[in-house]
């Protein structure tokens, strides 16, 4: 199939028949018969809906770029002394904007019928579009292609434009705009810029968006060089980038750690006509809490705000993390006052970047308030984070003393909730027990805990053991020896001795002398001995 180009282009005055030897000239008024040439498709524009455009002698400027190579374009003249870039048509500059573009194709429909055929060639899949679009022209190829890219499909809109020739069809802007996108969604920007080079050889001029989505792809693969030629480029072919691009080359840097570049490049974008946004801020801000200077992220976020720039929930969080990482957690409050005041509604992320930082800290009470607050908006804590919080607050209550109903409270809502407890945990939460002298409760979590496939260490089984003798609770003291012996878990020697002395101090030497025997039958000496 052939595509016939406008009517108005120099290309249409003098055009070669594929059927006869002499030059067949067309206008946009002559009507060709289709029964004469049946295996061409033409396409018509009348005259009176063509964009009537001024025709400017051409001049060739040579063209060096560090990306593009050095090459010879013929680029419009200057206007107004104001320097232009390379020829593109209108309609196709406004078609570059392929986030906007809609497809006309019904995208889970197409999906489907490609996936029911019983080959993915190239060619079934050509089928399948002309039969969905009726006459298949680059235009309506296009859309195919955005409805794939729309199914997230960048792999086989690379396979139908590599054929692309094979059906007599030329890509134009939008078509070299979306397969640069698709290369740089597959993570490959250097495969990318290939494909832009072809634009630009074709005549095209990339816009503004597209060479941002290159620079954000090589930014994100830490190739910051790459990702400022193409900067460069940009003011060549006189694209002016916008405060997308910008933040681009920001995070790009902060990413590989030169924040102080990073930071002369903001200073330069204050300088242009271009404002920054609070993502250019929230950029900064990230890239500064990364290497431990929070203070000056904070500092930024007060410079963002007196230029009436509104936060967002990842600027806040970028500061959870970053006074977490440098060991100052408790400036978080602060952060989180703010958040409020500025009616920015703290996320999961928020709390628990806050949470995860005042335990690591030490700060556990204070990591227990934001649980509860965590809790009050409706967030659920996930099973890690439940799991070191319980163990944080049995720390603090064996270290120093502090209540233990904190780490239960939140333990217990573990248990109700089906939560994954961790073996350490449920250690930690029966050796707090035992020394709060909540002997019953370490009992009864003790026999949760072997009911539930685990076997508790040694030290967790004589904490238990002890506890219960200092309560006198000698049965249930010899009830953990069964328990253990019934799982395969031979209790030590200081398990023995523990319960012997108790024995003896309550004066039940029959009791003494059944378990020294049961310690001798299974090759354990004990220390102490029954009284005589």
């Amino acid at each position: 199939m052939m595509l016939m180009p406008s009517p108005c282009s120099l290309q249409s005055e003098f055009l070669q028949s594929p059927s006869l030897s002499s030059p067949v000239f067309f206008n946009n008024t002559y009507k060709l018969s289709y029964n004469k040439f049946p295996r061409l498709k033409f396409v018509f524009i009348p005259a009176v809906s063509l964009f009537t455009t001024k025709s400017y002698p051409t001049e060739t400027r040579g063209l060096q770029s560090p990306i593009l190579g050095n090459k010879d374009y013929k680029l419009c003249p200057k206007e107004s002394e104001k320097r232009k870039g390379l020829p593109i048509k209108e309609e196709e500059q406004e078609s570059l904007d392929f986030d906007k573009k809609a497809s006309k194709f019904k995208v889970q429909d197409l999906l489907d019928t490609i996936k029911a055929l019983p080959f993915k060639g190239v060619d079934h899949i050509v089928n399948v579009l002309e039969k969905e679009s009726g006459i298949l022209n680059i235009s309506e190829f296009n859309d195919a292609l955005m409805a794939l890219v729309t199914a997230d499909e960048p792999d086989l809109v690379l396979r139908l434009y590599s054929n692309l020739s094979c059906y007599s069809l030329e890509p134009d802007a939008w078509t070299f705009s979306i397969v640069v996108r698709c290369h740089c969604k597959k993570k490959d920007p250097s495969e990318a810029k290939r494909v832009l080079d072809q634009m630009v050889q074709k005549g095209f001029n990339p816009n503004v968006a597209i060479l941002t989505t290159l620079i954000n792809s090589f930014c994100k693969m830490g190739q910051l060089r790459n990702a400022f030629q193409v900067f460069e480029v940009m003011d060549r072919i006189g694209c002016k980038p916008n405060v997308q691009t910008y933040n681009c080359l920001l995070k790009g840097l902060c990413y590989v750690g030169r924040v102080e570049e990073a930071f002369e490049l903001l200073e330069d974008i204050k300088k242009t006509t271009t404002e920054p946004d609070i993502y250019t801020y929230t950029a900064m801000m990230d890239g500064f809490c990364k290497v431990g200077r929070s203070d000056e992220a904070m500092e930024l976020l007060n410079e963002a705000l007196e230029m009436g720039l509104t936060p967002n929930v990842v600027t806040f969080n970028t500061l959870f993390d970053g006074y977490a990482k440098e060991g100052r957690p408790m400036k978080g409050f602060g952060v989180l006052k703010l958040m409020k005041q500025r009616n920015c509604r703290p996320d999961y992320i928020s709390y628990s970047t806050l949470l995860r930082g005042l335990l690591l800290w030490g700060k556990v009470l204070a990591g227990f308030r934001i649980f509860k607050e965590l809790e009050g908006n409706g967030f659920e804590v996930d099973e890690k984070l439940m799991n070191s919080l319980v163990r944080g607050l049995c720390r603090k209550s064996l270290k120093e003393n502090a209540p233990v109903e904190f780490a239960y409270e939140v333990f217990d809502e573990m248990k109700k909730g089906g939560f994954d407890i961790a073996q350490s945990t449920y250690a930690l939460v029966i050796q707090a027990l035992c020394v709060a002298n909540k002997a019953d409760d370490a009992f009864i979590n003790l026999h949760q805990i072997v009911r539930s496939g685990y076997i508790p260490r040694l030290i967790t089984i004589n904490n238990v053991i002890r506890a219960l003798c200092v309560r006198g609770n000698v049965e249930e003291a010899f009830y953990v020896l069964v328990l253990m012996y019934e799982n395969g878990k031979i209790p030590s020697r200081m398990s023995y001795d523990i319960l012997i002395h108790e024995l003896n101090r309550q004066e039940r030497t029959l009791g003494a002398c059944n378990v020294y025997g049961a310690a001798l039958v299974r090759g354990v000496v004990p220390h102490k001995k029954p009284r005589r």
